[in-house]
């Protein structure tokens, strides 16, 4: 079922460009060989994350997404697909995928601007920031269950482990 609505309405700006001026503020080194996509590389705690946002103008979304490096090998990549699952159940925004071929785990989500709505410059910072507090949060997961052999619950509740206080 179709559900009618109106084509793509002009915008005042294009999304990524509202991305792109996040970026320049922040200082963040960034590469837009594109009009619909911006790239911009984030050293987190534990790794180094690439974000890309990409406009979709087909479906008016601006998507996010924010990979890192993570070369399974052959014999532990059902147990990483099964991580990837188990996260994916605790998500209230967005998603994990993992691309074996690229050898990328990657976070992802999409902002709905339809009707030509303008996303925000805290609506596009608080993409980012989602995006790398998950893949933060549970980049050591996928280590536990690459390097440490772990299973996938395992390993999620190990990296979901909380402490709390000092010692």
């Amino acid at each position: 079922m179709l559900i009618a609505r109106e084509n793509e309405t002009e915008r005042a700006e294009h999304p990524v460009d509202v991305v792109e001026q996040l970026a320049a503020t922040n200082d963040w080194s960034f590469d837009r060989d594109d009009e619909d996509e911006i790239s911009i590389s984030v050293t987190g705690a534990w790794t180094e994350y690439q974000v890309a946002f990409t406009w979709l103008p087909q479906i008016e979304t601006l998507h996010v997404s924010c990979a890192f490096d993570l070369k399974a090998p052959e014999r532990r990549r059902a147990e990483v697909m099964a991580l990837v699952n188990a996260i994916n159940e605790q998500m209230w925004i967005g998603h994990f995928d993992f691309w074996p071929k690229e050898g990328v785990a990657m976070h992802r989500h999409g902002l709905i601007l339809s009707g030509g709505a303008q996303p925000s410059a805290s609506q596009c910072a608080a993409l980012l920031d989602h995006a790398l507090t998950a893949c933060e949060r549970y980049y050591q997961a996928f280590q536990f269950v690459l390097w440490a052999g772990k299973s996938a619950r395992d390993a999620l509740e190990t990296a979901n482990f909380e402490t709390r206080g000092e010692a």
